[in-house]
């Protein structure tokens, strides 16, 4: 009896290890074929390319770029940079406004890779650049395109970009000295994150909050984003070239252990 027991137990091995390689397989299977659906599709670069003279914020200094090495002389070349972390199109995470929240380095994948929503409010901000975002627009997008989904990325698209790598037009100031620049709103942002329950947001300014609120030095928007506990991408390019709806964002950046910050990638994947 025990040789019989041994013989069926060991067919029943045979059948889950059989089923088991048929699942891995059709799970490859169906990955290749998300793989070749998203290869067929149109990849947008959200990302400005950053170097000594790009705009940020009024508290940084510069970039420095030294050359260490040379491929004349050593063969090879090898680049230093210096700069802080908030540098170009970047993340800002959570530990960045908040000690003991999440740091860069602790943002796991699967918060990386969102479907994308757009709020386009150019227009209005052509008329006023001092434009915070306002509920009629989220209401305006969901008539259009149904409820903004669960774990999205909602980008703020105002154009701004187009002023990059102008610093003075971006941070447009007036004769005495305030800024005038787009930003989101406390509104907005409760019903994004705490209703629809997004991921992450970004924009294309410098700041989540309007000029007219940074030149007083109140940055409590993006505060209470990161108090969250989510990130937030700033500085965002090239939003006039991604649909409102139906596209999906990659974003991604390198790990410093406790980061606070770093220059990120951010690419948009349209149909």
């Amino acid at each position: 009896m025990n040789k019989i027991k041994v013989v069926l137990l060991g067919g029943l091995g045979v059948a889950l290890l059989a089923n088991s390689a048929l699942a891995d397989v059709t799970a490859a299977s169906s990955l290749n074929d998300v793989y070749a659906t998203l290869r067929s599709k149109r990849f947008v670069d959200l990302t400005h390319s950053f170097g000594p003279t790009t705009p940020h914020w009024k508290g940084f200094g510069e970039e420095k770029v030294t050359t260490l090495y040379t491929i004349k002389k050593d063969g090879f070349i090898v680049q230093q940079f210096t700069h802080v972390g908030q540098w170009g199109t970047h993340i800002d995470p959570p530990a960045h406004f908040h000690e003991g929240l999440r740091t860069v380095d602790q943002i796991p994948p699967e918060e990386m890779l969102l479907p994308l929503v757009v709020l386009d409010v150019h227009a209005q901000v052509a008329k006023n650049p001092d434009y915070t975002l306002r509920l009629e627009e989220v209401q305006a997008w969901e008539s259009k395109h149904g409820r903004i989904p669960e774990h999205a990325f909602v980008a703020m698209r105002t154009d701004w970009s187009k002023r990059w790598p102008n610093d003075a037009a971006m941070q447009n100031r007036d004769a005495a000295g305030v800024a005038h620049y787009p930003g989101w709103s406390k509104e907005v942002l409760k019903l994004l994150y705490e209703d629809r329950k997004i991921t992450a947001s970004g924009h294309e300014t410098t700041d989540t909050d309007p000029g007219l609120a940074t030149t007083k030095d109140d940055y409590s928007l993006e505060s209470y984003i990161l108090g969250l506990n989510h990130y937030q991408i700033e500085m965002l390019a090239n939003l006039d070239q991604v649909p409102e709806a139906g596209a999906l964002l990659m974003v991604t950046w390198p790990k410093p252990e406790g980061g606070t910050g770093f220059p990120a990638r951010v690419i948009a994947i349209a149909p």
